[in-house]
């Protein structure tokens, strides 16, 4: 049994913003709550938004002021909050004369029910948290080449180790912030108490992409792991052959030291 919401109404927009790395949202479990997996509060006077933990909010039917208000509210619970926070935005509209779909500008649903609209929440999330990451790894491939650009000419900088370990380092903390906490390639919870509405899921996570670009973000991430990994071992192994030759020149400035005291320093 699904449970409605904006009787009134045959349109509500939706919105979506990725504001942090994580949400605390068990201090608002207990608070204004419409329903769990995912939590689902109140907003304003009619409208209602749907929480992530990874650092996700979906606002229905909440007027600008209100998303404001509640933003500043939900601030103190917020980790590592986004000085820009990505945002993906589209109206909804009940329809159940037509089947559910998503159009360029709008999505149709039969029903304004919480649990139809925690799936399309489910996928503007995912897809915000998609476009913050690809916008990161993009400034990653800006970054990496130049300094690729520079090791290929043979330049020289002590700070380029530190560089490439830090490329390496994100790359690897992205990975785990994808996989680990926000899991864009597994389906919501809500599809085992309620299988029948598998069907609208898999369209929006086809319309949004969410799985190729999941994927294309993980083919990304690799080339920039392997490429900054590739650039450090050509940077040790050029600091291998200089300790190298330090020594060579070492052992020669000795060897001819020692022939210059057998031949010179004692004579006859």
């Amino acid at each position: 049994m699904e449970t409605p919401l904006f009787q009134d109404r045959q349109r509500v927009s939706a919105r979506a913003l990725f504001i942090g790395q994580r949400l605390e949202t068990r201090a608002l479990e207990q608070a204004r709550r419409l329903a769990t997996l995912p939590l689902t509060v109140d907003v304003g006077a009619a409208g209602c938004a749907v929480l992530f933990r990874y650092g996700a909010v979906v606002f229905f039917g909440a007027s600008p002021a209100e998303q404001t208000a509640f933003l500043a509210d939900l601030a103190s619970l917020v980790v590592e909050p986004f000085d820009r926070p990505e945002s993906e935005a589209i109206d909804i509209v009940c329809d159940a004369e037509q089947p559910e779909h998503v159009e360029q500008s709008e999505i149709v649903l039969h029903k304004f029910s919480i649990e139809r609209l925690q799936l399309v929440a489910d996928v503007l999330a995912k897809s915000a948290v998609l476009s913050h990451y690809e916008g990161t790894v993009g400034q990653s491939f800006d970054r990496i080449e130049p300094l690729a650009a520079t090791l290929q000419r043979g330049g020289k900088g002590s700070n380029q180790a530190r560089e490439l370990l830090r490329h390496i380092g994100d790359t690897l903390s992205t990975h785990g912030k994808m996989v680990g906490r926000v899991e864009i390639q597994e389906k919501p919870e809500l599809l085992w108490e309620h299988p029948e509405l598998e069907r609208l899921y898999l369209r929006l996570e086809d319309e949004y992409e969410l799985q190729e670009r999941h994927r294309a973000l993980e083919r990304k991430l690799e080339l920039i792991g392997r490429t900054a990994e590739t650039l450090l071992g050509l940077l040790h192994h050029r600091r291998s052959l200089r300790v190298e030759w330090y020594i060579v020149i070492l052992i020669v400035v000795e060897v001819l030291l020692t022939l210059y005291e057998m031949f010179f320093a004692h004579p006859g």
